[in-house]
């Protein structure tokens, strides 16, 4: 059975954080692939609505290109409202019933965990994956598999924050990522 990561997230940029994230707990946990997983409306934070859902997935698509355990599940940008994990891994589940899925989460999501909808039912189809992080608690009445990853400050909204200031976003993103910001004026390039 494959066993496959799910990374969720605006990406909005994605950004090496994003990147390294992924590609540790890939390698950490023996996966086979890491899906990147843009979601339509995060129910727990608001979607800037800079950008298009389809300008979202073309910087992923840059940001992973090359990596061959890398891709892309679109399959909450394909629903509308907001994207909570249970409905969307029962559909993932469905249609994969060879793979394995983990879901990976920041240490800042493992303390919400029990406020999450159909949270019961979830741990019963998906294995969490927690990254973790300084300063957030890693307990939970759930089932945890933890990965240490480097730590790294950096986020979509300082990314944006750097643009909107004319600063450089370099070492930030990807090169090809910068490229596509920039050539294609988002977020007031």
């Amino acid at each position: 059975m494959e066993r496959i990561g799910i990374l969720g997230g605006t990406f909005d940029p994605p950004h090496l954080g994003h990147l390294i994230i992924a590609n540790e707990v890939l390698h950490a946990h023996e996966l086979d692939e890491i899906w990147f997983m843009p979601n339509q409306e995060p129910p727990h934070k608001k979607k800037t609505n800079v950008v298009k859902d389809g300008d979202r997935v073309n910087m992923l698509t840059c940001a992973i290109e090359g990596h061959p355990h890398f891709k892309i599940e679109s399959i909450e940008l394909e629903r509308k409202g907001p994207s909570y994990t249970y409905e969307t891994m029962k559909i993932l589940k469905e249609n994969h019933r060879d793979k394995q899925f983990y879901f990976i989460i920041g240490a800042d999501m493992i303390e919400y965990l029990p406020k999450w909808r159909n949270i019961a039912e979830l741990v019963e189809i998906v294995q969490f994956i927690g990254v973790k992080r300084p300063l957030y608690r890693t307990e939970s009445p759930y089932p945890i598999l933890y990965s240490d990853v480097p730590e790294m400050a950096i986020s979509s909204s300082l990314i944006r924050d750097r643009i909107k200031e004319n600063k450089t976003i370099r070492y930030l993103v990807p090169d090809s990522v910068r490229h596509y910001i920039k050539e294609n004026h988002l977020y007031g390039s």
